[in-house]
């Protein structure tokens, strides 16, 4: 991006700037995908001196990126005002048009990014605020003085705030301003999914109901309520935290067709089209369908979930969800979509794992066949974090007399595979906002399908006879009764690692 541009970053005192928003814009300069004139503005009502606020950056950066910075720190700003006054939103205007003309520019040739890291209650507040002083006025398809707007998850949260969320900002800017973000699509193996399921033609005759058994989404934490975060998510619960947002982001990238280009609205049409054809429960199915727990005190960690700091003794809220989906449409009914994200959990792993059918007959017939076929043997694991890469496994016969099989894989790394590190989600997303490209972000009717079937799951449980709130041990793989969302499918729950278990 060689351009004029500010990055407005409202919230801009949180933590959320610290660790990731500025180590991102950093991190673009330093290699080169930011060029031209910019300026970062951070928009706080806090009291600060820029100095000091530099100052308190510059201690979360790497150390690679510290020299950039000493380049670039004069060009970032601090701005005390707050969001919901239209007298300080109409002072920071003037200040951005100011930062232009001493650049020697005129407003209509700077593009902004305004980035709301704010609570989720002050989004509407927000956009209104913005556009009553005239800072989200642009041409549709503006090349130069575009106005774009980056929205922190949550977006909403029910079906019903969602959808008046999105009525709010179209109020007040257009659809192709908003960029709501989801950190998962930017790691490097969530967007790896569509070259390697679109660009590489062995994998398109197999991608379906045919060939694949069941697919498998899991996002295993080992953090609990660390930092006091007991009062904020004993409102969240693990389905609206996780499974309305990421799992189902990858679940609609693996359960996609190809869409007719990589032009945003065309990825993005397709995923909802896989999302809205997901099964919707009624509250039979929830009983049936989904297990909900909450971790409990272990020899691992000495607090239970009720017994966090901010967590009432009666909550019902839920740290571990496991949900048995179903997509009804040609390519995928009858294959069961395994969803599962927990808290206090064994190992800290997200990966997708799609296991593939047997063959139609044994030719092998005998007791060691058998032995080895017990599980799906040809499993493709796609690890997306910690570690980035990709497995296959299959069965081979070991050499010598007899038919012994064992299990092999093939694997790719990233590491491994002499490539640098991949960088942060959220320095590729950043980088695609300010370009204007959407592709890794949510458009508004993609938000309301993915609500609509957390719903339908959180109707389930408020029903006057609710499905148990399961308990499981801190440091465990969650509870047994997760198990039995497998039936009539050979295998269980991945347990993840490097060295992926078939």
């Amino acid at each position: 991006m060689a351009s004029a541009a500010q990055i407005v970053i409202f919230g801009a005192s949180g933590d959320l700037t610290a660790r990731k928003l500025i180590p991102a814009i950093v991190g673009n300069l330093h290699d080169g995908a930011l060029e031209g004139v910019f300026h970062v503005v951070g928009v706080a009502r806090r009291p600060k001196e820029p100095g000091a606020w530099r100052t308190e950056l510059e201690a979360w950066l790497p150390p690679e990126h510290v020299g950039t910075w000493a380049k670039i720190s004069l060009h970032v700003h601090y701005f005390q005002a707050s969001i919901l006054d239209p007298t300080d939103l109409a002072r920071l205007a003037r200040f951005l048009d100011d930062l232009a003309a001493a650049d020697g520019l005129r407003p209509d040739q700077v593009g902004r990014l305004f980035y709301l890291a704010l609570k989720p209650s002050l989004f509407g507040p927000s956009i209104e605020g913005l556009d009553a002083v005239g800072l989200l006025t642009c041409d549709r398809d503006e090349a130069v003085a575009w106005r774009r707007v980056v929205v922190e998850k949550p977006f909403g949260r029910d079906l019903a705030s969602a959808r008046a969320l999105n009525r709010k900002f179209l109020e007040h800017t257009r659809e192709d301003q908003i960029f709501r973000i989801d950190h998962y699509l930017g790691k490097e193996t969530v967007q790896n999914i569509l070259a390697f399921r679109f660009q590489n033609a062995i994998w398109e005759p197999l991608w379906n109901r045919d060939h694949i058994e069941s697919v498998e989404i899991s996002v295993c934490e080992t953090v609990g309520m660390e930092g006091g975060r007991g009062r904020y998510y004993d409102d969240s619960g693990a389905l609206r935290d996780m499974v309305q947002n990421h799992l189902l982001q990858v679940l609609a990238l693996i359960a996609m067709e190809a869409p007719n280009s990589l032009a945003p609205d065309d990825v993005r049409s397709e995923k909802v089209r896989a999302l809205a054809a997901l099964r919707r429960f009624t509250p039979e199915d929830v009983a049936e369908d989904v297990v909900r727990a909450r971790y409990a005190a272990s020899d691992v960690r000495e607090r239970g979930y009720l017994d966090e700091e901010g967590v009432p003794p009666e909550s019902r809220t839920e740290t571990f969800v496991a949900i048995r989906a179903a997509i009804h449409n040609w390519r995928w009914n009858g294959v069961p979509f395994f969803l599962r994200t927990g808290k206090c959990l064994t190992k800290r792993k997200t990966e997708v794992i799609l296991r593939f059918r047997t063959p139609p007959m044994d030719l092998l017939n005998g007791p060691t066949a058998a032995a080895a076929c017990a599980l799906r043997p040809n499993a493709l694991h796609l690890l997306i974090q910690p570690t980035e890469g990709v497995r296959l496994g299959f069965l081979v016969k070991e050499p010598g007399p007899g038919l012994k099989l064992r299990h092999a894989t093939l694997g790719f790394d990233y590491e491994a595979f002499g490539l640098p590190p991949t960088a942060p989600a959220y320095q590729r997303l950043l980088l695609d906002a300010i370009e204007g490209n959407a592709t890794l972000f949510i458009r508004g009717d993609e938000t309301e399908t993915a609500w609509a079937f957390a719903d339908a799951i959180r109707a389930g449980w408020d029903v006057d006879e609710p499905p148990p709130v399961y308990e499981y041990p801190a440091g465990s793989y969650g509870p047994r009764e997760a198990d039995d969302l497998f039936r009539g499918c050979e295998g269980t729950w991945g347990r993840g690692g490097v060295d992926v278990d078939l």
